[in-house]
């Protein structure tokens, strides 16, 4: 984090660290050193967070995250209600920020990561897929079946043929 300070610092860019690790620009910033600091942190795999929007947005992802790639348990509230109280707000103003600062909805990124999730233990486990449908909290195998090909647009058994296809070749 000491390098990304320095090299702020040398863009005439002041900066503190928070005990949480993130770094705060100190005072008012032109939208010109916005993009500075965006381009700089793209590129060292880090992103710009702006304003109170910003943050929640990437408070909301984080969560999302953790449910579909750590949670062994299924959610006994949906995930409209887990957000709101996780974060302290009606889940129609988070949905709201999340689809006017990423331009899709919050059920649309919580999806993806789930299927992201499931190809990974189709490639790296040796579990049957009702098996990956019960630990990735799917209803039915029929469920997980259907939203795998929406989102890949491909069947599951197609996904594993073709990666069985490229790891002997």
């Amino acid at each position: 984090m000491a390098f990304i300070i320095k090299e702020l610092q040398k863009m005439g860019i002041p900066v503190s660290q928070s005990v949480s690790g993130e770094l705060e620009v100190e005072g008012k910033m032109y939208s010109m050193q916005s993009d500075q600091i965006r381009e700089f942190l793209q590129r060292e795999g880090f992103e710009l967070l702006e304003g109170r929007k910003g943050i929640l947005v990437r408070q909301i992802k984080d969560l999302i995250l953790d449910l579909a790639r750590y949670s062994e348990n299924p959610l006994t509230i949906n995930l409209s209600q887990y957000l709101s109280e996780k974060l302290n707000y009606d889940y129609t103003y988070l949905s709201n920020i999340f689809r006017s600062v990423e331009g899709s909805t919050i059920e649309k990124f919580y999806i993806l990561h789930k299927i992201e999730r499931v190809k990974e233990l189709l490639l790296n486990y040796e579990l049957t897929l009702t098996q990956i449908a019960y630990k990735m909290n799917y209803s039915s195998l029929s469920h997980l079946s259907t939203q795998f090909k929406k989102v890949t647009g491909i069947s599951v058994s197609h996904f594993k043929q073709l990666n069985k296809w490229r790891s002997i070749g």
